[in-house]
C-alpha cells in the first residue's frame, strides 16, 4: 500500500483524511486477461511482469490525531468500467488536496472535487488527471435498507442549540433521532416517538422533536444519540 498523502480538513480541525493507493497483483489469471488492452498489457509485462498484471485503486483512511488510523478495506475509488486508461498499475493515484467546488447543476450545493491519475503508463502518452466529486462530508456513511436499522453513538458532550444531519434518502426513506442519557434511557422530551420524521436529501437538516424543551439545555451533559434509518445514508451530524 502506498500512502499518497494525509489531508487535514480545514473545516474540522480534529479530522485527517488520507487516500492510500492499493496495489494488487493476481498474476495472469483469466480475469487479468479480460482487462482492457491485453496485447499492450503483454508488451508492458515483457520488461516487468507486474507492469502487465498489477492493478491499483484508491482507498480511504482517517485519523483524529495523525498517529492512530482507521482504514476502510473497501475501495474508495474503483477503476470503473473497462476503458483504455484505468485498469493498469499506476492508475487511480489520487492527487494532493481536496477542493470545494461549485456544482454544475444549477441550484445544487457545493461539492468536493478529487483528482486521480489515469492512462499514466499508456503508449500514446495521454496521462491525465480525472476529476471525481463527492458531496460535502460525503466520504463515509452509515447505510440502511428499507427494512430499517439503527445504531447508538458513544457518549458525547456537545455545545450548541441545534442538531443537524447530512443525509441522503429516497422518497420512501425515514430518519429519526433519539437522545439518551448515559444509562441508555431516552430523555422524554427527545424520545424517538417525539422526533419529527425526516426524509429527503440535505447537507444540513435540523432535527426537531415535538417538545417545547430546548435542546441547548442538555449542552455540557453526557448523552448518546440513537439513530433509526430506513433506505437512507447518514454521512455526518453536528451540534451547532
Amino acid at each position: 500500500m502506498v500512502f499518497r498523502y494525509l489531508k487535514k480538513l480545514s473545516s474540522f480541525s480534529h479530522v485527517y483524511l488520507g487516500f492510500p493507493t492499493r496495489y494488487t497483483d493476481r498474476g495472469w489469471s483469466v480475469s487479468t486477461k479480460a482487462l482492457p488492452q491485453l496485447e499492450y498489457r503483454r508488451v508492458r509485462a515483457s520488461k516487468s511482469e507486474r507492469e502487465g498484471t498489477a492493478v491499483t485503486d484508491g482507498m480511504l483512511m482517517s485519523s483524529r490525531d495523525g498517529v492512530n488510523f482507521d482504514i476502510w478495506p473497501e475501495a474508495f475509488l474503483r477503476p470503473g468500467l473497462k476503458t483504455t486508461g484505468n485498469w493498469f498499475y499506476g492508475d487511480n493515484y489520487q492527487n494532493h488536496g481536496l477542493i470545494q467546488t461549485k456544482s454544475s447543476v444549477e441550484g445544487s450545493p457545493d461539492e468536493i472535487s478529487i483528482f486521480a491519475s489515469e492512462s499514466s503508463h499508456q503508449s500514446d502518452y495521454t496521462a491525465r488527471l480525472r476529476r471525481y466529486t463527492v458531496r460535502i462530508d460525503g466520504f463515509v456513511s452509515v447505510q440502511s435498507n428499507l427494512a430499517g436499522g439503527e445504531f447508538i453513538t458513544r457518549p458525547l458532550i456537545f455545545e450548541g442549540d441545534d442538531l443537524s444531519i447530512n443525509f441522503s434518502g429516497s422518497a420512501g426513506s425515514t430518519v429519526r433521532v433519539e437522545i439518551q442519557d448515559m444509562l441508555g434511557y431516552a430523555i422524554p422530551e427527545f424520545s424517538m416517538d417525539k422526533c419529527e420524521e425526516i426524509f429527503g436529501d440535505d447537507l444540513e437538516r435540523v432535527v426537531s422533536w415535538q417538545s417545547d424543551y430546548a435542546l441547548g439545555n442538555l449542552a455540557g451533559t453526557p448523552v448518546r444519540l440513537r439513530f433509526q434509518l430506513k433506505d437512507a445514508d447518514l454521512y455526518s451530524f453536528q451540534f451547532r
